[in-house]
């Protein structure tokens, strides 16, 4: 079993930006070869370590320290109104968990939020090959939290790994067509509240760039922690 003294990593050659545009980036991978226990996850996790699929990574970029690493302590959250609003607008939703895997309903709704939300991304388009590697392939402490209507239609669903000291939101994808119910926000907000539910001190977001407008939303969650220098730190 590897551990922090023992474990090998491996920074990729410089490539595109995913954040900013005409820069170039490099990424800190886990050697994917060592055994990754839910503990030593967890300490990855607070070093500002992300997961997409089986890669275990940071950013690793010599002149450039944009992407921070950002978490919310759960007992303190206080929604804002606009928050508070949307959590009130979706409290008929149905939400359960659920393994992760391909299913023909989830790809569906993947598909559809990819094409309308991030045809401009690195995700487009979207493919069931890249649905498999990205979201179910990985560990075995993480699941999908299905958001149903009281119909039973699939609206949402959340992708959360389970940590010591909380979860880690990975992804959500969403239907793009109910608009009104701000299914991106509330799924947050509801992995605060199970964060809550589960005694689990922390909600991590991954991370924030400041001259990223798609990465705005997450300093609108209240308080908020940042990496920064090697600590955490509220902001």
């Amino acid at each position: 079993m590897s551990n922090l003294r023992t474990l090998k990593f491996y920074a990729t050659p410089e490539h595109d930006c995913s954040y900013l545009p005409d820069r170039q980036a490099r990424t800190l991978f886990v050697d994917p070869r060592a055994t990754i226990d839910n503990h030593l996850y967890s300490q990855l996790s607070n070093l500002g370590f992300r997961r997409s699929g089986s890669h275990i990574y940071r950013p690793h970029c010599e002149d450039c320290q944009a992407c921070i690493s950002v978490r919310i302590p759960a007992a303190r959250f206080r929604p804002s109104k606009t928050q508070h609003r949307i959590e009130n607008r979706n409290t008929d939703l149905i939400v359960c968990p659920a393994p992760c895997a391909f299913t023909a309903e989830y790809y569906s709704l993947y598909e559809r939020y990819i094409r309308k939300r991030h045809a401009d991304g690195d995700m487009y388009p979207p493919s069931e090959e890249q649905f498999v590697s990205f979201l179910t392939d990985g560990r075995t402490d993480s699941c999908f939290y299905e958001f149903r209507s009281p119909e039973g239609t699939l609206l949402a669903v959340a992708v959360s790994d389970r940590l010591e000291q909380g979860l880690s939101a990975l992804y959500t994808f969403y239907d793009p067509d109910e608009p009104r119910r701000s299914l991106g926000v509330y799924a947050i907000i509801w992995q605060i509240r199970q964060a809550q539910r589960l005694q689990l001190p922390y909600l991590y977001l991954g991370y924030w760039v400041e001259e990223c407008r798609k990465m705005n939303y997450k300093t609108a969650y209240s308080p908020l922690e940042m990496l920064l220098n090697h600590k955490w730190q509220s902001v």
